[in-house]
């Protein structure tokens, strides 16, 4: 029997988290030491129950590790000219190093005029057009905070991952397009594969690494893996399963722990990772802003 089949492991993202937010907590206090006080701004439209909840915790992370937290709760029924006066006075506003706008936003506000008009250098969800193109020419710039967990992940799971190769399920903006640009980077070769792909799991079969970012619940099983695999699930899916409501990927746990080498669960893989990757990103912003101009110290 294989190593792989024996002995599977499964990737602790909250203990990831964990130790991302300390190195954050270290970099706070040494701006703190240099008189910089890094900022981030939330803001919040409507009162979408999950958003709430969203934003609550990235606050208490942000006060966890010493940042300081600005948040601006607007009503449903906010227009689109009050939300973008909003974002132009926290662009001008030297307190604010980060700045995010929880989503989804409601139906009659433009989402993507909303995102351009965060100040690149402040757009810790890295959605900015700038950021976005940035990241495909390999610059340095603000990424987007669930792909940067999964590729740290990564990283401390399988060492060194130039030449694996990695499949992606799923092309969405937020995950799987930002995820396979970062895969690129790390010297990895790269397959999306989507709905319109055929024969997925022949496709997925021949990764070394599988991002499933998909939103379909249990879609990948062990028939799409390679033995041996590293399996990275980001779906977050809610389904009613023996009369109870339970949260489950886009992987089918249970079929493919005895095959992968190293997987994550759901809850607590990806997940926390994303806010952890925030507050890196309000940290890495905050330096942008107030240090990258200053002369060196004698």
């Amino acid at each position: 029997m294989s190593r792989a089949a024996t002995l599977p492991r499964l990737i602790d993202g909250k203990a990831t988290a964990a130790r991302v937010l300390a190195e954050v907590s270290d970099e706070v206090a040494d701006l703190r030491a240099r008189g910089v006080q890094p900022g981030l701004a939330v803001v919040l439209v409507g009162s979408d129950p999950a958003s709430q909840v969203y934003v609550r915790n990235k606050v208490l992370r942000a006060e966890e590790t010493g940042i300081r937290s600005l948040e601006h709760k607007l009503p449903a029924d906010t227009d689109e000219a009050t939300l973008l006066a909003l974002i132009e006075h926290l662009n001008a506003s030297a307190e604010v190093n980060g700045i995010l706008v929880q989503l989804p936003l409601p139906a009659h506000i433009n989402e993507q005029r909303v995102l351009q008009a965060i100040d690149p250098l402040k757009d810790v969800d890295g959605f900015h057009s700038e950021n976005v193109g940035g990241l495909s020419q390999g610059r340095e710039v603000l990424t987007p905070c669930t792909p940067s967990g999964c590729l740290r992940l990564l990283q401390d799971t399988c060492g060194e991952l130039r030449g694996k190769h990695a499949v992606v399920v799923g092309r969405s903006n937020i995950v799987g397009k930002p995820m396979a640009a970062l895969l690129l980077q790390a010297d990895c070769t790269v397959t999306v594969v989507h709905s319109r792909s055929q024969d997925l799991p022949a496709l997925c079969r021949q990764a070394d690494i599988v991002v499933a970012a998909v939103g379909k619940p249990r879609l990948i099983d062990a028939n799409w893996l390679k033995p041996g695999a590293v399996v990275i699930d980001v779906g977050i899916n809610r389904i009613d399963e023996d009369g109870r409501s339970k949260l489950v990927g886009d992987v089918d746990f249970d079929s493919a722990l005895s095959l992968v080498s190293a997987i994550t669960p759901v809850p607590g893989g990806v997940g926390p990772m994303t806010i952890a990757y925030l507050m890196k990103n309000t940290v890495a912003a905050t330096r942008r802003q107030c240090l990258a101009a200053r002369p060196a110290q004698p």
